[in-house]
């Protein structure tokens, strides 16, 4: 678990289970803190009460908890391969935040202020490519936290927009909720053959929509054509990767998909302004 404080107590963490056996994370929350979790791969159980009660966190889940009664310290049960992003606030200072604007947030209307909230709710694609952007950065130290600072309160702003406010002229395909699961579901694809990806048309036919809607949707969900956000996933792949420093430069080529060490260079080269040899030099230095 790695702890970031954005500001006076405003903290986010980063709660990565990499290894093939569940593990248990612990945090001491007082009962003046509101809690988001979200839930990007893999699945965990909260436990309250010494045990005697659990909430879920699926896959593609949120979470908010609120109990200005009691503490709700985090026992949180892992499972393997998952990664879960939290976001702790104080109330008052998230309260500050929407303090014109409570009774849009109804749970922090004068009515509700001191009574319990828990919520459960799905993380749309706008949220993901966010918490991927926590989770995947490579930025210098010294804008670290400005940038995590940016992209929470991006995050909070996602996850309270009602639905009813979207454009839907602007954007008529996010209200069919089969077509997102479908170009989820085309992303899941292209990145799990990654070294020999489909081709658009064959893409289309395997998910069961048409080519134009592919493209356009793809675009509307994440913010790029089909094989732009495949390149953008493939390098972070490969710089992971080189991280690691259990792979040579031609190994990682290969498993991102170039069959030659100099295509996978200038690939590499193009997306980060340096060549991998380059990058795994700084790493050390």
């Amino acid at each position: 678990m790695e702890e970031i404080v954005i500001e006076n107590g405003f903290t986010l963490l980063k709660i990565q289970n990499e290894t093939n056996d569940i593990q248990h994370i612990s945090k001491e929350i007082d009962s003046s803190y509101i809690q988001f979790h979200f839930c990007l791969k893999g699945g965990a159980i909260f436990h309250f009460n010494d045990g005697r009660y659990a909430l879920d966190l699926k896959e593609e889940e949120a979470l908010l908890l609120y109990n200005p009664q009691r503490g709700l310290p985090i026992n949180l049960e892992m499972n393997s391969k998952t990664w879960v992003v939290s976001v702790l606030i104080p109330i008052k200072k998230f309260h500050s935040l929407f303090s014109t604007e409570a009774d849009y947030i109804h749970f922090l209307n004068e009515e509700n202020i001191d009574k319990k909230y828990y919520n459960s709710t799905v993380i749309n694609p706008a949220m993901s490519v966010v918490l991927s952007q926590i989770i995947n950065y490579n930025l210098h130290p010294s804008i670290k936290k400005l940038y995590l600072k940016g992209k929470v309160y991006e995050l909070l702003g996602l996850y309270f927009n009602k639905p009813e406010d979207a454009d839907v002229e602007q954007c008529p395909f996010l209200i069919d909720e089969d077509n997102v699961r479908r170009i989820r579901k085309a992303k899941d694809i292209v990145i799990s053959r990654m070294a020999e990806p489909p081709s658009l048309q064959e893409l289309s036919d395997e998910i069961g929509l048409n080519l134009k809607k592919l493209k356009e949707g793809f675009k509307q969900v994440y913010g790029d054509s089909v094989y732009s956000f495949l390149f953008d996933y493939k390098m972070e792949y490969a710089r992971k990767m080189l991280e690691s420093g259990d792979h040579n430069v031609n190994e990682v080529g290969l498993k991102v998909g170039y069959s030659t060490a100099s295509h996978f260079i200038a690939a590499f080269k193009k997306k980060y302004a340096t060549t991998p040899k380059k990058y795994i030099m700084s790493l050390s230095n």
